[in-house]
């Protein structure tokens, strides 16, 4: 499941401090503060008034069951990546079969050159 902080981050809010993982509004208003500036000593200014956040409680949790499925959807791509070849065994095998356009096999063939098989 997506955190809070990840939605917050895909809702563009920034400045602000969140301590901990909280799982109700009522945590929500109690672990967010807002940054709403610094003093002359640069020191953070917060504001824990809920119509200074700039979100809701319900805007994150719409966000993060978006994100859920977004990620649930892709769930594909992460298993092909996991399952493919590194890709430098990848691309050494484009080399070796002569897929490279020319000027990138010569780039490929000085960098080989320069450094041998032991």
């Amino acid at each position: 499941m997506a955190k809070v902080i990840d939605a917050l981050n895909s809702l563009n809010i920034k400045k602000f401090i969140l301590n901990g993982e909280p799982t109700s509004e009522d945590e929500f208003n109690k672990m967010f503060l807002k940054v709403t500036g610094s003093d002359e000593n640069n020191t953070v200014i917060t504001s824990s008034n809920k119509s200074d956040f700039g979100v809701t409680w319900k805007q994150i949790t719409d966000k993060q069951k978006e994100l859920d499925v977004e990620y649930d959807k892709n769930e594909y791509q992460r298993d092909r990546q996991d399952a493919y070849p590194p890709i430098g065994d990848q691309l050494d095998a484009l080399y070796h079969g002569g897929v490279f356009p020319k000027e990138m096999a010569d780039l490929i063939k000085l960098v080989k050159d320069k450094y041998p098989k032991g």
